[in-house]
């Protein structure tokens, strides 16, 4: 086309019959040009579309819950534990770990859009702080909504409690391959999201966040299986987090393994835990730590 346009001043310098051809060029490269605006602008509905087809999947009711088999490993150290996932929209991700065979809660893991509590049974211990003071979960820029968003198996916006329509058009999905799995992107400055969907069903089977900058990087990947239904839509009752990190003071990495033996919708449960006063508050810094040594 660029060729076409350069040739255009001798081709109209020259004989009559040499200008008609000329014009007739102009007329075939607007028509090429349309064209391909019309191709990018199916490209355009066809990833929104998708985007809203995977966006369409999350599950709506207020309340998952069910007991659960967990699993963590950081270097050569495993725990595995019985446990309870209860988890209320826009109010409280907690996980309550407790003894094998005893059945008694040995420790508790919770997030609320204001604070993060570890709660240390055995060792009457607790950590309560807002997500700035948990200097592990300030390096990565984490909040409540972005855990909760990954947790229930959705889409996420960082700095928005939730995905609306209108934002899906932020999202980028690469339609161009042949297989089932269809990659949906979104990134804002340091930190970049994919999320693996199925090309039919557009539910997410996968996620990874990547954090970098000049002096750290950070990385998550979840592997969501085992899907249950939740009234019309499902949830993925077993899912599998690996994080691997070099903010901290040396580069760690860690798994976790949440394997639900049931999904419920259950909401008849306090959405906050009261600490007794017979508990000692330590020092948030060793977030990691506190969690491993429960």
């Amino acid at each position: 086309m660029k060729v076409a346009a350069l040739c255009l001043p001798l081709l109209l310098g020259a004989c009559g019959t040499k200008q008609a051809v000329g014009k007739d060029k102009v007329v075939t490269s607007s028509s090429t040009s349309n064209s391909e605006s019309r191709v990018q602008q199916d490209e355009s509905v066809q990833k929104l579309s998708f985007v809203q087809k995977v966006s369409d999947n999350q599950v709506y009711v207020k309340n998952i819950t069910g007991n659960m088999d967990f699993t963590i490993t950081m270097g050569s150290k495993e725990i595995s534990v019985p446990g309870n996932l209860k988890m209320r929209k826009d109010e409280v991700i907690r996980i309550q770990l407790n003894a094998p065979l005893l059945g008694f809660e040995v420790g508790r893991l919770e997030f609320t859009p204001k604070y993060v509590l570890i709660v240390d049974r055995i060792h009457k211990e607790y950590i309560k702080a807002d997500y700035n003071q948990v200097d592990f979960l300030k390096k990565q820029g984490v909040n409540f909504y972005s855990l909760q968003a990954l947790f229930w198996n959705q889409l996420l916006l960082p700095g928005t409690d939730k995905v609306s329509e209108s934002d899906l058009k932020k999202f980028d999905a690469d339609m161009s391959g042949s297989g089932e799995s269809v990659p949906v992107t979104f990134k804002q400055g340091n930190m970049s999201y994919s999320w693996t969907a199925n090309r039919s069903t557009g539910r997410i089977n996968q996620a990874d966040v990547n954090y970098k900058t000049s002096g750290s990087s950070s990385t998550l990947h979840i592997d969501y299986s085992n899907f249950k239904n939740v009234g019309v839509k499902s949830f993925p009752a077993t899912q599998k987090l690996r994080f691997v990190t070099d903010a901290t003071q040396k580069k760690q990495e860690f798994r976790i393994v949440l394997d639900m033996n049931e999904v419920k919708t259950d909401s008849k449960w306090d959405a906050e835990t009261v600490v007794s006063d017979k508990y000692e508050k330590v020092s948030p810094e060793d977030v990691l730590g506190k969690i491993m040594n429960m």
